[in-house]
């Protein structure tokens, strides 16, 4: 499979498409997994840019909630920078723009759904968020760091809730007495290519499917949706 990064416009469509000012070259080595690399002679990947890219983001990420919250406490504030930093946020971000089918990856990740796996597009972002400081700056990179964060920026119990989906929707359906979440995982396709469906069932009502290259990612997807929909659901209920 070609990677779409390679045929020569893509690299520059991604940058409109986010916004950024990035040279092709740049952006194409934020997008160089590892893998990639290995199997194309040891050529340059982009995880220089993503350690660079993580000490952006968190800067970035402390500095906002410092003063857009004056009134939260320490431990409150570091709540939310966690969040906002995590892994799950990062790919969550990264799924909403599309980065999955930029990537440069090698036979064995793309065989095995790299496209879509969190750890690896969460690193990929965090690459990109460096190859932006490095191409525009401390203000370009922190522009783009808090407009590509402010959908969850601005829902907090939604960025707390996509740390941890699973406990977040646990909680809820006992707050309200709704019982535990159930899960049912469906998995189809070969051995090596593996892909996961979850449904998640609350008081006998199917309320989200998820899907993912792990059952653990499907059940993750699956939580989050629910938790959503669910919130969703209880404040349109009239109150009693």
């Amino acid at each position: 499979m070609t990677n779409p990064i390679e045929n020569g416009s893509s690299a520059a469509e991604l940058s409109a498409a986010l916004g950024i000012s990035v040279p092709e070259n740049l952006l194409d080595l934020a997008l160089t997994h590892r893998s990639f690399a290995f199997e194309n002679g040891g050529v340059p990947h982009n995880e220089r840019l993503e350690f660079l890219g993580d000490a952006i983001l968190g800067q970035t990420v402390t500095v906002m909630l410092y003063n857009e919250y004056p009134d939260l406490a320490e431990g409150e504030l570091a709540k939310r920078r966690a969040s906002l930093v995590s892994a799950v946020a990062l790919s969550e971000v990264a799924r909403t723009i599309e980065l999955g089918k930029y990537l440069k990856l090698g036979k064995g990740e793309e065989q095995t759904g790299g496209r879509n796996k969190s750890s690896i597009l969460a690193d990929c972002m965090e690459a990109v968020i460096g190859a932006v400081f490095l191409a525009g700056g401390q203000e370009a990179a922190g522009d783009f760091v808090l407009r590509v964060l402010q959908p969850l920026i601005d829902n907090p119990d939604r960025f707390g809730a996509a740390m941890d989906p699973k406990t977040s929707l646990q909680e809820v359906t006992a707050e309200h007495g709704l019982g535990l979440p159930r899960y049912e995982v469906s998995e189809s396709g070969p051995d090596h290519s593996k892909k996961f469906e979850a449904r998640v069932i609350v008081a006998g009502e199917e309320l989200a499917r998820g899907k993912g290259t792990s059952k653990k990612q499907a059940e993750m997807d699956a939580a989050l949706k629910a938790w959503s929909a669910l919130q969703k659901k209880l404040k349109s209920k009239p109150e009693s």
